[in-house]
């Protein structure tokens, strides 16, 4: 079946886990977001690292260790958390990022420009904060 609109397994697994992490008073670890997202620990530990490495968590190691929340979850959006792992959202006018098209008008009538900026704005006006 194709899908018209998909996250990535790490941009899902960064932004539930923030919200895990966000959730509890205490460190999480890696076994836990992995068990509670249904990812490899590994692959939830390299997302993980790389919100720590741009300042959202705060990263504790040994047994009693796991992830912190370093920044205020009211001043962090879904869309910051989403980029530091997929990168800035580009807004094209082409869903085939074609620089001239062979027709007068686009055939898709711009319906991925619009659904872009529509998820572009859902996502920067959420903010962990809501879902604590």
């Amino acid at each position: 079946m194709s899908k018209i609109v998909s996250m990535s397994e790490a941009a899902s697994i960064a932004i539930h886990g923030i919200v895990l992490v966000a959730r509890s008073a205490e460190p999480v670890n890696v076994v836990h977001i992995a068990e509670a997202t249904g990812a490899s620990r590994h692959h939830v530990a390299k997302v993980m690292q790389r919100l720590a490495k741009n300042g959202y968590l705060s990263s504790l190691r040994g047994p009693a260790g796991g992830f912190s929340m370093r920044a205020n979850p009211s001043e962090i959006s879904l869309l910051e958390v989403f980029e530091a792992i997929e990168g800035k959202i580009e807004i094209t006018n082409c869903p085939l990022d074609k620089p001239i098209c062979p027709f007068d008008k686009c055939l898709m009538d711009n319906v991925t420009n619009k659904m872009t900026t529509e998820f572009r704005e859902y996502m920067s006006k959420q903010k962990l904060a809501k879902y604590l």
